[in-house]
């Protein structure tokens, strides 16, 4: 069995314990191939923590889930020195940061230094404590939360680790009849002992295979043409009056290099996913959104006019000619 086999049978296995949240499962696998790393906005209860717990099940690496709150240390995340009396010296004691698949559940509620501890952790793959660095797995995702009904509490995450994150997704309500099926499910998986029999989906992906799909993903042809859109549509945050004047004003920054990174390893990914040996601009329009709304920041005035980093994104995407 191919790698780009095996991760579309996995990506129909969860997606069948995941129910109604397809989009979330595809965004997941898309950040664990282009090795980035994924933020999620929705209200509690739509299979958030179950939708990473069950894609944990099926890959072959360690799981944490971190509950971020107020109270929250950085030594809570990162580790740190500790006594050891009967040796006389003292031996670092590694924290949940040092799992491959890590859940960041509402991680707005935590403080700024926590964050900056989880913003290193992100960008540069090591964490640091005192005067000694050491480095995280080679697989390493965050799975990042929030809830976006509730702010009272919450520290809002600065820009920099904003854009730390590859995609930012919002998940919504399922439709009537899927809820009937999550209500079917969720019974049938009570009846069964233990309630998480259900989630062996199927035979582990070896982390390996991962490193060895990401290169597949990463070979995958771009043409010229393609690539020339990919860079227009960066292009167009950042200048977007050359497209249209009527978009003078709205944005204040556009999105960095980082997010052409993104772009780009993202539609690889998509495309991979899809069965697909080769980049089309459908990937790229169906990513985005999802890559751009988290790092764009809008003018005063146009927050004031009611204008939001989707519906610019929505205009760009009408004013910028694909090929």
């Amino acid at each position: 069995m191919s790698n780009q086999t095996a991760f579309q049978e996995l990506q129909q296995a969860v997606a069948r314990k995941i129910l109604g949240q397809e989009r979330l499962v595809n965004r997941l696998l898309i950040a664990l191939l282009a090795d980035g790393h994924l933020l999620v906005e929705g209200a509690p209860g739509l299979a958030k923590t179950r939708a990473i717990r069950t894609l944990a099940e099926q890959v072959e690496g360690a799981f944490q889930r971190i509950q971020f709150t107020p109270d929250l240390l950085p030594a809570d995340l990162t580790g740190t020195e500790v006594f050891r009396p009967q040796e006389g010296s003292f031996r670092f004691q590694a924290g949940p940061l040092f799992h491959n698949l890590i859940l960041a559940d509402e991680i707005n509620r935590a403080p700024a230094k926590v964050q900056s501890a989880l913003l290193e952790a992100m960008g540069e793959r090591q964490i640091t404590v005192g005067a000694q660095t050491y480095p995280l797995p080679e697989l390493f995702l965050v799975m990042a939360t929030q809830n976006p009904i509730e702010h009272e509490g919450t520290h809002p995450l600065p820009e920099a680790q904003l854009d730390r994150f590859l995609m930012l997704t919002r998940i919504g309500y399922p439709a009537a009849n899927v809820e009937r099926e999550i209500l079917h499910l969720v019974r049938e998986e009570s009846r069964r002992a233990g309630g998480n029999a259900a989630l062996a989906l199927v035979k582990k992906i070896p982390t390996p295979v991962v490193m060895a799909a990401r290169r597949e993903v990463l070979d995958l042809h771009m043409a010229e043409a393609v690539e020339n859109y990919l860079l227009h549509l960066i292009l167009a945050t950042r200048t977007p009056e050359r497209y249209d004047p009527a978009l003078a004003g709205i944005v204040q920054y556009g999105a960095s290099p980082r997010a052409t990174i993104a772009l780009d390893r993202c539609a690889r990914a998509h495309a991979w996913l899809e069965g697909r040996n080769y980049v089309t601009p459908d990937d790229l329009r169906a990513l985005l959104p999802e890559v751009l709304r988290h790092r764009l920041i809008l003018t005063f005035e146009a927050e004031a006019r009611g204008e939001t980093p989707d519906s610019f994104i929505e205009q760009l995407l009408h004013r910028v000619p694909a090929p």
